[in-house]
C-alpha cells in the first residue's frame, strides 16, 4: 500500500496551534476504483491536506487558503465527503460549516488484480507525485528565508541498493516505526518542543528501470 499525508498543502499555509487537526482514524483506506479517481483531482488532495495540517474549516476559509473559488471548495469537498475521507464537524450551517478530515494519511494498492482499480490507484500515485514536487520545489526556493539550523536539518537524497523485495518493505516499515512516535504531537500542542515547527516528510523506494 502506498500512504499520503498532505500534512503541508501550499507553502504560504501553516498549522494553527490552537486548532489541532481532529481525525477519527489514523488511516483511510481507498481500495474503490470510484473512490481512487475521485481522489486524484489536485484540489481535493490540497483540501484533504489543508483539513488534515489545520484542523476543520469551512468551504468560504479553504478557498481563501487555496485560492480556489468558495462554490468549487464546496462540491469538491462534499465529493471527498461523499468517499469517507472529509466529514462535517460541529457547527455551522451550508458553506460556513467546518469540514474535517477523517484520518490523517490516505493509503492505496500498489497492486491490485482488478484492472480498473490498478490503473486508478496509478492515477492517484501519479497525482501525489506532481503534488510532492510542487511542495518540494516551493521548500527548496524558499529555503533561504529559514533560520540556517532549518536550512542544514532539512534536504533531499538518494541511494542506490541492491535489495530483495522483502528488505524494501521492511525498510519502508523500519522508516514508518521511526516517525510514528512523533504523530501524537499534531493533536497535543503540549507534547511539543520548544522550536518545533511543522514538517513534511516525504519517502519513496522503487526498483530502478534497467
Amino acid at each position: 500500500m502506498s500512504e499520503r499525508g498532505e500534512g503541508a498543502s501550499q507553502g504560504s499555509e501553516r498549522s494553527d496551534a490552537s486548532h489541532p487537526a481532529q481525525h477519527t482514524a489514523r488511516e483511510a483506506r481507498l481500495t474503490d476504483a470510484r473512490a481512487l479517481r475521485a481522489y486524484a483531482h489536485p484540489t481535493r488532495m490540497r483540501l484533504v491536506g489543508l483539513l488534515r495540517a489545520q484542523g476543520p474549516r469551512t468551504a468560504t476559509q479553504a478557498a481563501d487558503l487555496i485560492n480556489e473559488s468558495v462554490a468549487s471548495c464546496s462540491y469538491h469537498l462534499r465529493m471527498l465527503a461523499k468517499y469517507g475521507l472529509v466529514e462535517t464537524a460541529a457547527g455551522g450551517r451550508g458553506r460556513e460549516k467546518p469540514w474535517r478530515a477523517t484520518a490523517r494519511l490516505t493509503q492505496w494498492p500498489t497492486h491490485s488484480p482488478e484492472p480498473d482499480v490498478a490503473e486508478a490507484a496509478e492515477t492517484v500515485e501519479l497525482a501525489a507525485v506532481e503534488r510532492y514536487s510542487e511542495l518540494l520545489s516551493a521548500a527548496i526556493e524558499t529555503r533561504r528565508t529559514l533560520p540556517q539550523d532549518w536550512q542544514e536539518a532539512g534536504g533531499i537524497s538518494d541511494v542506490l541498493l541492491y535489495l530483495t523485495a522483502g528488505e524494501l518493505s521492511a525498510i519502508q516499515q523500519q522508516i514508518d516505526a521511526l516517525l510514528r512516535p512523533f504523530e501524537a504531537r499534531e493533536t497535543r500542542p503540549d507534547s511539543r518542543p520548544p522550536g518545533a515547527r511543522l514538517v513534511q516528510v516525504i519517502r519513496a523506494g522503487f526498483p530502478c528501470r534497467r
